[in-house]
């Protein structure tokens, strides 16, 4: 019977080994998304396959940041076709076709989720924000970029402005530990990351008396009545709050 208890410690240590890693620049990530409220700009969060699921926690979550648009492309999604996503992903001059659908705006923050950091799409939605004056923010493993295969010239961490390095071994699985099969970890670390993120977001604003735009549940006692003066503000810059 699979150890519960070996699974979870090995899980506990990852989130915890990214936790300590990443403390200076979870910091410096945070900065450059107060920077945003700031400036009144946008955060865009992408990723493709599986890491668009942290895409999904980036927005219009509970206790989310109002101000992210999700950058997306239904090819990358496997639940609209598992084999297409993965061609998607390496699909050169998608990225390109995305932003420009999208049009960045001045201020505006880039953050990319990809474990791997090896695919054309990840990459070049990075070259290209950066290009066009965004700072750029990748949630990578650089142990997964160095083993997998080059496909987009490069590695996503060579792009960006701040790296948080989730320390996913490469192939994601983590279970059993000396010779893992299963159990991928990358989600859930993407995840603690990003809150940790937002939690110092939430530390920095208050140092400076800013408001941070964050959603309220739903099904909370006055959170569609919170939520619908965020929605109104946003709504106009940021298409999938529709």
């Amino acid at each position: 019977m699979v150890s519960t208890t070996e699974l979870g410690r090995l899980t506990t240590a990852a989130i915890t080994a990214a936790e300590r890693a990443n403390a200076a620049t979870i910091t410096e990530a945070a900065a450059l998304v107060l920077g945003c409220l700031r400036a009144d700009a946008l955060v865009l969060t992408a990723g493709a396959g599986h890491s668009l699921a942290a895409v999904a926690e980036t927005f219009y979550r509970a206790g989310g940041l109002a101000p992210v648009y999700p950058v997306y492309h239904p090819d990358l999604l496997p639940m609209h076709g598992a084999g297409a996503s993965t061609l998607a992903e390496r699909r050169q001059g998608l990225a390109a076709e995305v932003l420009s659908g999208i049009g960045p705006g001045p201020g505006d923050v880039l953050v990319v989720f990809s474990t791997s950091g090896v695919n054309p799409y990840p990459l070049e939605l990075a070259s290209h924000a950066r290009e066009a004056g965004l700072a750029v923010v990748a949630v990578t493993s650089p142990a997964s970029s160095a083993a997998a295969p080059r496909r987009g010239g490069g590695i996503l961490a060579e792009q960006a402005d701040v790296v948080l390095d989730t320390g996913i071994r490469p192939g994601d699985a983590s279970y059993p530990e000396q010779a893992p099969r299963t159990a991928a970890l990358s989600t859930i670390v993407n995840a603690h990351l990003w809150n940790l993120v937002l939690a110092s977001v939430l530390e920095l604003a208050a140092a400076e008396g800013l408001e941070v735009p964050l959603w309220r549940s739903s099904n909370t006692v006055g959170g569609d009545e919170a939520n619908a003066a965020l929605l109104e503000r946003y709504r106009p810059r940021v298409p999938p709050l529709r």
